[in-house]
């Protein structure tokens, strides 16, 4: 029968970053992360898994990290299918209806490029390819993952597709992601001349290895991250002084926040603190 799966059980609060009306979203799907095998831990965040059975449609919104990410996906009775998803610039939206299941990895923003070794990570940024196109024998593997109702057995899954082959290891890509981890946990690091300066290289330098590993440019990343922070204080609190949240995220005055949660979002942070949440 239609109708709303469970919402969240009780337990540690769970990282909604990125999610708009995630209490909305949970509500309605049953949203888990999971944890890849150890020796995948340090390329990628985590697997996400999605599954929905909704007798009304509901459109999901998400701010993307910089992160890439590879989606398989089933709705209702249409075949699986699998894509890489580049680092999305604007706001992601999917309306859900009916039944159906998603398996996503999401790479750590630098951590894409060891399996990918001869393309930049740029080359897909802002864009959503087949699976087959980046990986050419990969054309079972979105069935093979969606197929077994047991999470644990698509989590395992999972884990096989990413390890054959191994990724490649890449210093480079150690620093990238190195660099973006300093970024998003670093909340005095407002600017690519500072970021630049304690790597000890050139804002330039700094740009391509971004263009090349993460597929953004720092400012970007920077930028992307202040906004995260604002929709999570909105999610968590109706009373936000965004005066001072905007000083605290190194914005020159509230309007400057304001302008850019605005493009990203669609509307002000105060209307989007007062909006209703089940």
């Amino acid at each position: 029968m239609s109708g709303p799966l469970p919402g969240p059980q009780p337990g540690p609060r769970r990282d909604t970053r990125g999610i708009v009306d995630a209490p909305e979203l949970f509500a309605r799907v049953r949203f888990r992360r999971r944890a890849p095998a150890p020796a995948l831990r340090p390329y990628l965040e985590h697997y996400w898994l999605i599954d929905w059975d909704l007798a009304e449609p509901h459109v999901s919104r998400v701010v993307p990290h910089p992160s890439v990410n590879i989606v398989f996906q089933r709705f209702g009775d249409s075949p699986a299918f699998g894509e890489v998803a580049g680092v999305g610039l604007g706001l992601f939206t999917q309306t859900l209806t009916g039944v159906g299941a998603v398996c996503g990895i999401q790479f750590r923003p630098g951590g894409f490029r060891p399996f990918v070794p001869d393309r930049p990570v740029a080359e897909w940024t802002g864009r959503r390819v087949p699976l087959p196109e980046v990986f050419p024998d990969s054309a079972a593997w979105p069935a093979d993952i969606l197929t077994p109702s047991d999470e644990d057995a698509r989590v395992a899954a999972l884990d096989r597709f990413l390890l054959s082959p191994a990724p490649e290891p890449d210093p480079q890509a150690d620093r990238a992601m190195a660099l973006v981890d300093r970024v998003r946990t670093d909340r005095t690091m407002r600017r690519v001349e500072e970021l630049a300066t304690g790597e000890g290289v050139s804002a330039r330098s700094l740009q391509r290895l971004f263009t090349s590993y993460v597929g953004v440019s720092p400012k970007w990343v920077i930028l992307r991250y202040r906004i995260h922070e604002a929709l999570e204080r909105a999610e968590e609190d109706k009373a936000v002084d965004w005066a001072a949240l905007a000083a605290e995220l190194g914005y020159s005055d509230q309007a400057h926040l304001t302008r850019d949660f605005t493009a990203t979002i669609g509307v002000t942070p105060a209307a989007y603190g007062a909006a209703p949440r089940p």
